[in-house]
């Protein structure tokens, strides 16, 4: 009876999920990005801001980003995304458009800050509408906070978007994979 006791317990206790110590946290997804000036990395917080993460790493899948121009440059941010940079014919109609698919929400953090290094999503008024265009911080601005979708964090490479001037190019934009570590 003391086996059978005994062996109940060792199956309930083995069909517990493992504990939080003893699971590894799961990898937050990482963006390289690789521009006229080096690369530099970006994790994103999928946890925070699902339907922004979702949106971009679907952008990113479809190569999207490559080949654009830093529309915006100030002392403050760099920023990226609208399409027409392609183009520097275009150079007074950059930041005017996205992707076309906005993302719907505003997945504003309430604990999450505009620090350096900090990636949000640019919009034009209304979080809700933001779309395909992201900004990096170069410095902290808490005028931002609360006011923009925070989706991710540079982890490395940061002196780099330091050197970001206006028009440098997007050369590759692409989730972090075990090829590319």
């Amino acid at each position: 009876m003391k086996l059978v006791l005994a062996l109940s317990v060792a199956l309930a206790v083995a069909a517990l999920p493992p504990s939080p110590q003893s699971t590894p946290a799961a990898a937050k997804p990482v963006i390289v990005m690789q521009t006229d000036q080096g690369t530099f990395e970006i994790e994103l917080f999928p946890a925070e801001a699902p339907k922004s993460v979702a949106h971009l790493i679907d952008l990113l899948k479809r190569d999207f980003y490559r080949g654009f121009r830093f529309h915006r440059v100030t002392p403050s941010l760099v920023q990226i995304g609208d399409p027409q940079s392609r183009n520097v014919q275009r150079e007074n109609m950059w930041g005017t458009m996205g992707s076309g698919s906005p993302i719907g929400v505003a997945e504003i953090s309430k604990t999450r800050k505009h620090v350096r290094g900090t990636v949000g999503l640019a919009h034009s008024g209304d979080a809700r509408f933001a779309d395909s265009q992201i900004y990096i911080m170069k410095v902290a601005s808490p005028s931002l906070d609360g006011k923009h979708a925070i989706i991710g964090q540079v982890v490395k490479g940061i002196e780099v978007v330091d050197k970001i001037q206006k028009a440098d190019v997007l050369k590759l934009a692409a989730l972090k994979t075990a090829a590319t570590k």
